[in-house]
């Protein structure tokens, strides 16, 4: 009689998420990776603590933070980085507002977002990091779909999806002259329901925000808005309570929430289940800016 074996859809994933990060510690000297306190920046690390377990993860984690950040994720992101036993880098905004390197928007619509490339490119410069972990997904956004897991970047952090390695077989080239860098994408191949599964089945701890709560909120662009101290109301905006989750987790003026009663990782799977939104598709201002907006960002070095 022939026995076989066979991972389960979470577990092949896994173990693909895990194969990458023990081949970029085995390729790079100096990865880092990206780390907001969302839901998907906390998978990667959960990966990471696998992949190197009983050691802590070999590299430092990142934040670009833009100064509009929720306040409990900001808090979750403190906890989590100490728990790990990892060495938190924060890259703030406002330093480069400061220094003149960009130039904050003026009026009720402004955002930080675009703001960020200036500093992540920064931060990447100054520390010399050669391979940068994001959380990236191909489902997330059509932009996103063309990324290969080792995504190439030029000496200005600038990203041609045109002039990307073949993967063929998941063998990966991370080759590359000094100056230039590789954005490398674990869950690449991982959609939102595998994430909120996986959560569900590890027992993954994430800020409070991706739950069900009441707070204030306000309907703009067909989008649903946290008033926070951040957000300045248009005229005849009117702040209103309501039971809100956040799908995913930016800046406060631009990310977006929807009403849920979902208060568990197993609802949260049943309802990601049954829709047919994406997350930044239904909750990220950012992304409608125009039809090719997160292209363009990501060929000035957004991720």
């Amino acid at each position: 009689m022939t026995s076989t074996y066979e991972l389960s859809h979470l577990a092949a994933l896994e173990a693909e998420s895990v194969h990458v990060f023990r081949e970029v510690a085995a390729t790079f000297e100096r990865p880092v990776l990206l780390f907001s306190g969302g839901k998907d920046s906390v998978v990667m690390l959960h990966l990471a603590q696998k992949a190197f377990w009983p050691a802590p993860p070999p590299l430092p984690v990142l934040h670009v933070d833009t100064g509009h950040n929720f306040d409990e994720v900001i808090g979750f992101r403190d906890r989590t980085a100490a728990s790990f036993g990892v060495r938190l880098l924060v890259g703030r905004v406002q330093d480069d507002i400061d220094a003149g390197r960009v130039t904050e928007e003026t009026g009720p619509r402004a955002s930080r977002n675009r703001l960020q490339t200036t500093t992540l490119l920064r931060c990447i410069r100054e520390n010399g990091f050669d391979a940068v972990f994001g959380g990236a997904r191909r489902d997330e956004e059509k932009a996103r779909a063309k990324e290969r897991v080792f995504s190439f970047r030029d000496e200005f952090g600038q990203w041609d999806p045109r002039n990307q390695r073949p993967e063929l077989w998941n063998l990966y080239n991370g080759r590359h002259r000094k100056g230039e860098h590789i954005r490398v994408f674990p869950l690449s191949n991982w959609t939102e329901l595998d994430i909120w599964s996986y959560i569900a089945a590890e027992d993954i701890e994430l800020p409070s925000i991706y739950y069900a709560h009441r707070r204030p909120v306000v309907q703009r662009d067909g989008m649903l808005l946290a008033h926070t101290r951040f957000l300045t109301l248009l005229d005849g905006e009117e702040p209103y309570p309501a039971t809100v989750r956040f799908r995913t987790v930016g800046d406060a003026t631009c990310t977006g929430c929807v009403e849920s009663e979902a208060a568990t990782p197993e609802e949260v799977v049943a309802e990601v289940a049954a829709t047919r939104l994406t997350e930044r598709g239904a909750t990220r201002a950012d992304d409608r800016i125009s039809e090719a907006g997160m292209e363009d960002r990501k060929k000035e070095g957004y991720f």
